[in-house]
């Protein structure tokens, strides 16, 4: 069985890597914060600034092997989706869930939950996860399999955040891919009518006869909704380009059918961050027409969100506008089809927000239970990912919108993502986020509390 390793990065060098990143933990005071130094984050918490040196992982960037028989991929935990997809695409295969922005590592997605239009059928990144070593916090490198004596890690690391140590290694499963993506955007003038078409295409896995491949949805109000239909192609009449001038999630309301490269069709909403992008101007036309197109892309508009965290320069001009203050919403929820519909009337209505994204999920597999977030595997879910700011009436604190937010969600019987700022209280965020099977875990891999716990990283203001 033929296994191709890929830029230099094979075993013995991993294998160096890895024994000398355990020397740098090892290295790291008794009591000290424990923190990765990377070059990209997807992450919209702010961080705590620590003085010890971070954990150089930079070097754990890069495919190992592809084995396009077994359709497996043995890759390094910081590789970034667009460096891997771009070498399984040249065995005409991909991972099974692409998240949409370029810099999303592997580990990151795994550990941190990721989702894309394929998660009707193929779940989320940490269902496709055959074996994992993962850095603990007491200093060990151990490989984590479904059965075995890391097993319980296995299923527990998906949701952890970071908090319980680092992926630094997977073997992943991969599918076929075709050259093209023909799309179709299909109107709706309810969330209702939405939503029951959605709710069919998963349940059916086709359109009109055909197998669909792909599937999610765009709001731009209460009764402008697209059900977006992704079907493989081996030709195309022509491709779009959406990675220049045209905006993709602009074609929506005005093509029915498109044709993309599969390349640029994973990689559709990341020259515009879906749609964060005009926030710096870059959907403009005058302004578009001279930013460089290599910044076109999630990872610059990052940059250019670092730079407004440290100097509120937005901020301070809104001031001075007269503008009132505004609280940042920033969600990724899921909430169960069913209330699909009722979620997405009373968020309209409620903050105002558009566009709105939505992508249904499933579990992968029924009989398998992630233990830091349970899914009932019998029914779809609906992610709604939402961007923007809400002005903050008289008398509202920071945090306002937010945490309705998750009231509603929770009452819904839904729940939410956590890269983003959160405000539960401790003994409901444990209740939700699998406490007890949590605890156990970070005794077992973490008895020293090198890392933050999973409350402490996500909810706890720093």
């Amino acid at each position: 069985m033929e296994h191709i390793g890929v830029d230099s990065a094979d075993q013995a060098g991993y294998r160096r890597r890895r024994d000398r990143l355990l020397q740098d933990y090892a290295a790291i005071p008794p009591g000290a914060p424990v923190r990765l130094k990377k070059r990209t984050s997807n992450l919209f918490r702010t961080r705590r600034p620590v003085t010890t040196p971070g954990l150089d992982v930079t070097g754990f960037d890069g495919v190992l092997s592809v084995d396009p028989v077994a359709r497996t991929a043995e890759v390094q935990g910081m590789t970034t989706y667009e460096h891997l997809l771009d070498v399984t695409l040249a065995h005409g295969l991909a991972p099974l869930v692409v998240p949409q922005l370029k810099t999303i590592t592997l580990g990151g997605a795994v550990t941190g939950l990721g989702i894309e239009s394929t998660s009707f059928r193929n779940g989320l990144p940490h269902e496709s996860v055959l074996e994992m070593d993962v850095l603990t916090g007491d200093g060990r490198v151990v490989t984590a399999t479904p059965e075995g004596e890391h097993a319980a890690l296995y299923f527990g690391f998906p949701n952890s955040y970071g908090t319980l140590g680092y992926a630094l290694r997977l073997t992943i499963e991969l599918e076929p891919v075709h050259p093209y993506v023909r799309l179709a955007h299909v109107p709706f003038r309810s969330a209702d009518e939405l939503f029951a078409a959605m709710d069919e295409v998963v349940r059916e896995q086709r359109w009109q006869g055909e197998p669909v491949r792909f599937v999610d949805a765009t709001a731009f109000s209460e009764d402008e909704l697209y059900l977006t239909l992704g079907f493989w192609a081996d030709g195309a009449p022509y491709v779009s380009d959406y990675t220049g001038m045209e905006i993709f999630y602009r074609s929506l309301q005005t093509r029915r059918e498109d044709y993309l490269t599969a390349r640029d069709y994973y990689w559709r909403w990341d020259t515009d961050w879906f749609w964060c992008s005009r926030a710096f101007g870059a959907q403009n036309p005058r302004i578009r027409r001279l930013w460089p197109k290599r910044y076109l892309r999630s990872d610059a508009y990052w940059k250019l969100i670092g730079l407004e965290a440290r100097y509120h320069v937005g901020e301070r001009l809104d001031r001075a506008k007269g503008k009132p203050p505004a609280e940042r919403v920033v969600q990724d929820v899921e909430v169960p089809i069913a209330r699909a519909a009722d979620f997405h009337t009373w968020l309209a209505r409620e903050t105002g927000i558009q566009p709105i994204w939505a992508c249904p999920l499933r579990q992968r597999d029924p009989a398998t239970t992630w233990d830091l977030y349970v899914m009932d595997s019998e029914i779809t879910y609906v992610n709604f990912g939402f961007w923007s700011t809400v002005p903050l009436a008289p008398g509202q604190a920071d945090g306002h919108h937010n945490r309705r937010i998750e009231q509603k969600v929770q009452e819904l019987g839904g729940r939410k993502s956590l890269y983003s700022t959160s405000y539960y209280g401790e003994d409901e965020f444990w209740s939700l986020y699998g406490g007890e099977a949590y605890a156990q875990l970070k005794k077992e891999y973490d008895p020293q509390g090198r890392l933050l716990d999973l409350y402490s990283k996500t909810v706890r203001r720093h």
